[in-house]
């Protein structure tokens, strides 16, 4: 059995490379961290340290042992923090990542509900499109769209289904669309190049059509400008049904579909977490995001 004291004074001349500066650290005299090391090489029965001119080095021994004694002081911690939450309230730091498509339309108002349900939580929300590719274990994001393997633990939240709009105003001007190749003759409002590779339409009776669009004079960054310039005429976009929605309830007859047969792949939405131990702050988070999913995001909402 490993003293832990005896793991972090080696974990700390690792980091230093010196007696002196890792016992100043550690609040300790130098000749107890000594002691602590060699206690240490002697259960393990091998030198883990060498010293060469004014430093000291990790044997082979030493640096085999060092990635294990970095796990176990880990999970001491972790254990600590487990237990000392059973005797608190839900409590801590806390990061939430969220794709810039869903943060104002969904997260900007569900907000109020989580900190006031958990008053002693810190949260750092920021918006984030680009999947992580590593977190700790006090973050959480939510990805939106296809999602490679990336070492995180990738919980499906639901489908975000999508489809082509323009401003009424906008379309009474133009002529009728009849068929996804006559999008080619209308302004494209481009969400920063997400179709530059083309849009893949799905009809029930007629198949599929790839559809290209044409070069687009405004391309923006933030689905809300995007929603805006669709919204106030510039053109026909690509918009999420659950965002195109909530702009109708609010603004009545800004928003119209445009070939609503025609429709796009829905958009998968993920939670990714870091596998492992998860605070309860982290687990309160994930079931609260859990519970504050929009309806036309689920899976069976979709199918209907």
């Amino acid at each position: 059995m490993h003293d832990f004291d005896e793991l972090k004074a080696f974990a700390e001349v690792m980091a230093s490379g010196s007696l002196t500066r890792s016992a100043q650290k550690l609040g300790l005299a130098k000749s107890t961290l000594s002691r602590r090391i060699s206690h240490l090489e002697a259960r393990l029965e091998q030198p883990l340290l060498r010293r060469q001119a004014n430093r000291l080095l990790p044997t082979e021994a030493g640096l085999v042992f060092h990635r294990y004694c970095q796990d176990m002081l880990k999970l001491a911690e972790s254990s600590h923090e487990a237990l000392a939450e059973l005797r608190e309230d839900i409590s801590g730091t806390v990061t939430l990542e969220v794709h810039s498509a869903l943060a104002r339309g969904w997260m900007g108002q569900v907000l109020d509900t989580f900190m006031a349900r958990y008053p002693k939580v810190e949260l750092t929300l920021r918006t984030r499109d680009a999947p992580p590719s590593s977190l700790n274990s006090h973050s959480v994001h939510v990805c939106l769209g296809p999602m490679p393997e990336n070492g995180l633990h990738q919980e499906p939240l639901g489908r975000l289904t999508r489809g082509l709009y323009a401003s009424p105003s906008y379309l009474s001007q133009q002529p009728l669309l009849e068929h996804p190749r006559d999008l080619a003759d209308h302004p494209w409002i481009d969400l920063l190049n997400t179709t530059q590779d083309g849009l893949l339409l799905h009809h029930e009776n007629h198949g599929n059509y790839h559809f290209y669009p044409p070069r687009s004079r405004l391309r923006v960054d933030l689905t809300a400008l995007h929603l805006d310039a669709i919204a106030h005429g510039k053109g026909i976009g690509l918009l999420p049904h659950w965002l195109a929605d909530k702009r109708e309830a609010h603004h009545p007859g800004e928003l119209t579909p445009c070939l609503p047969n025609w429709q796009p792949a829905p958009l998968p939405i993920t939670l990714l977490y870091a596998y492992g131990y998860q605070p309860r702050r982290v687990k309160a988070l994930l079931a609260f995001l859990r519970q504050t999913m929009p309806r036309q995001w689920q899976y069976n909402e979709v199918a209907a």
